[in-house]
């Protein structure tokens, strides 16, 4: 049964809020979310911060995996490149974190453009070891270049609002308090940056190179066959992701005023992996519903691990592991379209409804 109203015009199927509904739903939406900072608390801004950045890198995820259909456990190293971008830009250079966020993605989406070829000979787990062994890479290079540049393992990150040519190493002002806090401040930065990376995402889901990316993911040899380049769809995939990725890695180093390459990691990798696969493979929904879903069960496996009677010896981190991981694999077996399977089954209801086929 389909999930929307029919239509006879190409420009209603390609609308992105075809009806009232999906306009008044925008409409409460911005209301709604333009009026949680100002009602949330110092950990409610927290909590917003990680899961708009998680929705920025889960949907470069989800261009990559979801749509083109490559298997990649290296998202997290172009996180870690947009990161210690923005903070030497920022840092050592006095630049200001509008100029830099973007030169950060740009330098994340080099390095994808430089794996991409890989992605031409291989697929699945082959792809995946290539992908996992450029993360140990980056972080071996990122790592032993901060010792020689710098002599430490870490950064700090400034948000200059200008070009800061005198004193570049400061926090820069755009975290000043005035008329907005600047955790508040940070979550309208952020909550731009999620948005236009979403409406980017839905675009670029329903272009022509879109459905390129689907179709070689679906089946490359008979894609090729209908006159998709399967090369150039994969190459482009790269580096859209990459680009997302390393926006994301910006985000986070601006939340995180000092950084260091410890988040960087493999577990961050599955994390954005498991983020696509809980919201729904393939659709910007799943990635943003996904990466939200993610960032706030955590929090709440936490507090269920301390009630739970674990080994004194497991960290709050390792019983929420424990907890959300099993959970979520259950969840897959009873819903394997993830998030999106429970929304397309409300959808089918009320459009259905008073029937029940």
């Amino acid at each position: 049964m389909p999930t929307r109203k029919l239509v006879t015009r190409y420009e209603d199927d390609l609308a992105l809020f075809p009806d009232r509904y999906h306009k008044l739903g925008l409409v409460a939406g911005v209301i709604v979310l333009g009026i949680f900072p100002f009602v949330a608390g110092s950990y409610g801004l927290t909590v917003s911060h990680s899961g708009l950045i998680a929705v920025v890198g889960a949907i470069g995820m989800m261009i990559l995996t979801g749509f083109a259909g490559q298997v990649s456990l290296g998202h997290a190293a172009f996180l870690a490149l947009g990161a210690y971008t923005v903070a030497i830009l920022g840092g050592t250079f006095g630049w200001p974190f509008w100029l830099a966020l973007p030169v950060g993605g740009l330098v994340a989406a080099g390095i994808g453009l430089m794996v991409g070829p890989f992605a031409l000979r291989l697929e699945g787990l082959y792809l995946a070891i290539v992908t996992v062994g450029l993360l140990f890479l980056v972080d071996h290079l990122l790592r032993n270049g901060l010792d020689i540049a710098y002599g430490k393992d870490y950064l700090t990150v400034p948000m200059h609002t200008w070009f800061a040519v005198d004193d570049p190493s400061g926090l820069g002002t755009f975290r000043d308090d005035g008329a907005l806090s600047g955790a508040q401040k940070l979550y309208f930065f952020f909550l731009a940056l999620a948005g236009g990376a979403a409406w980017v995402s839905k675009n670029i889901q329903r272009s022509r190179t879109g459905r390129a990316m689907m179709a070689v993911r679906d089946r490359d040899l008979a894609a090729e066959v209908l006159g998709v380049d399967a090369a150039r769809t994969k190459f482009v995939a790269f580096g859209i992701s990459s680009f997302f990725a390393g926006i994301a890695g910006g985000m986070y180093a601006f939340a995180h005023p000092v950084i260091t390459l410890e988040p960087f990691g493999l577990t961050m990798s599955v994390g954005y992996i498991a983020m696509v696969v809980l919201g729904g493979a393939g659709t910007t929904f799943g990635a943003v519903w996904g990466a939200l879903a993610f960032v706030l069960l955590l929090p709440l496996c936490e507090l269920a691990g301390e009630a739970l009677p674990f080994p004194d010896t497991f960290s709050s981190e390792n019983r929420a592991v424990l907890l959300f991981y099993p959970a979520l694999c259950l969840f897959l077996v009873f819903e394997p379209l993830g998030i999106l399977g429970i929304w397309l089954r409300i959808k089918r209801y009320f459009m259905a409804w008073p029937f029940r086929y």
